[in-house]
C-alpha cells in the first residue's frame, strides 16, 4: 500500500507553490481561501514539517517546500500528459492496416498527412506483416494486396489501381532502349520479393525470357529505384509506386508500362465490410487511388 498524501492536497500545494499567493491559487482552483489554507495545513501535518513560511506580505517556500514543489510539478505534468494522451486515443479509433513495405514507403506514407488532416477521428496503425489469415483472425483490420482475383470467399476486396509495371531508368542512361528486344541485353535490376517481375513483363511483350540479363538484386523496391537513379541498371517497377520519381524527373519509363493480371486491392473480412471506420478508410484510399499516376506530360499530379 502506497503511503501518499491525498492527490487533491498535492494539487493545491503545487498551485500555491507556483503563485506564492493563497488567494490567487484559490481563484485559479475555484476554491475559497479557507479551503486552500485547510488543505495546506493538513498536508503539512501529514508530512510533519512546514512547507511555507508565512509573512505579512504573503508566503515563501521552505527548503522542504522547494523539494516537494519540484517533484509535484514534474509528477503532475507527467500525469496530465499521460491522461491527455489516453483521452486522445479514446477519441480516435485505431485501424490496423497491413501492406507491403514498398506500398507503404512509396505510396501510402506520402499521403498520411492528408489522411490525418481529413479524418482526425481515425488513426492508422501500419505494419508490413499480414496476410488473409491475420485478416480472418482479427489480428489486422485491413490488408493491401497486389494479387489477381478471385479473392478468398471470406474477403471483401476494393480495387485501388491496376498493377501496371514497366522498365524505369535514369534520364541520363545511354543508350536508352527503344524496344523490349534491346532491353534484354542491358543490366537489369530486380527485387527479391518480386523475382519474376521481369519474366512477367517480357512475356507480356511476347518475348522469350531466357535471355534476360538480371544483374543486381535488392531487398526492396525503394532501394532498387535508388539504384536505377544512380545508373546501376534498369529497374522494373509498378507505375503507381514510382510516380514521385517519375514526376521529379529522377526516373523515366522509356517503354511505358504494361498491364498484367494483378491489381492493388484493399481487403477486409466480409463480416466487417460495413464497419463505418473501415468503410471510411476504404473510401479515402479509393479516392486517393483515383488520381492518375501520371498526366499527359509524364508527371504525377500533386494531391
Amino acid at each position: 500500500m502506497r503511503q501518499l498524501p491525498p492527490l487533491h492536497a498535492i494539487r493545491i500545494f503545487e498551485a500555491c507553490a507556483q503563485t506564492l499567493n493563497f488567494s490567487v491559487a484559490a481563484r485559479d482552483l475555484c476554491l475559497t481561501h479557507s479551503a486552500i489554507s485547510h488543505q495546506i495545513k493538513q498536508l503539512e501535518e501529514w508530512l510533519g514539517l512546514a512547507l511555507f513560511t508565512r509573512h505579512a506580505n504573503g508566503v515563501t517556500l521552505t527548503h522542504s517546500g522547494q523539494v516537494l514543489q519540484r517533484t509535484a510539478t514534474q509528477s503532475l505534468s507527467q500525469l496530465e500528459e499521460t491522461c491527455s494522451q489516453l483521452r486522445l486515443n479514446t477519441d480516435r479509433q485505431t485501424v490496423i492496416l497491413a501492406a507491403p513495405g514498398s506500398f507503404m514507403a512509396l505510396w501510402l506514407i506520402r499521403r498520411l498527412e492528408h489522411f490525418e488532416r481529413s479524418l482526425p477521428h481515425l488513426r492508422l496503425q501500419l505494419q508490413t506483416q499480414g496476410d488473409y489469415s491475420d485478416l480472418a483472425a482479427g489480428r489486422i483490420d485491413m490488408l493491401v494486396m497486389s494479387a489477381s482475383p478471385p479473392w478468398p470467399k471470406n474477403v471483401s476486396a476494393t480495387r485501388l489501381f491496376e498493377d501496371r509495371a514497366g522498365p524505369v531508368c535514369a534520364p541520363e542512361w545511354e543508350p536508352l532502349p527503344k524496344s523490349a528486344e534491346e532491353l534484354l541485353r542491358l543490366p537489369l535490376l530486380y527485387t527479391l520479393s518480386r523475382r519474376d517481375a521481369w519474366t512477367e513483363w517480357v512475356h507480356l511483350q511476347g518475348l522469350d525470357a531466357s535471355s534476360l540479363h538480371l544483374t543486381r538484386a535488392f531487398d526492396n523496391l525503394q532501394l532498387m529505384l535508388e539504384a536505377a537513379v544512380s545508373r546501376l541498371g534498369i529497374a522494373i517497377a509498378p507505375e503507381r509506386l514510382a510516380e514521385r520519381e517519375l514526376k521529379q524527373g529522377r526516373l523515366i519509363a522509356p517503354l511505358g508500362f504494361a498491364q498484367g493480371n494483378s491489381q492493388f486491392a484493399l481487403c477486409v473480412a466480409i463480416s466487417r465490410a460495413e464497419d463505418p471506420s473501415l468503410r471510411t478508410v476504404c473510401d479515402w484510399m479509393r479516392e486517393q487511388a483515383s488520381f492518375p499516376a501520371v498526366d499527359s506530360a509524364g508527371f504525377a499530379p500533386d494531391h
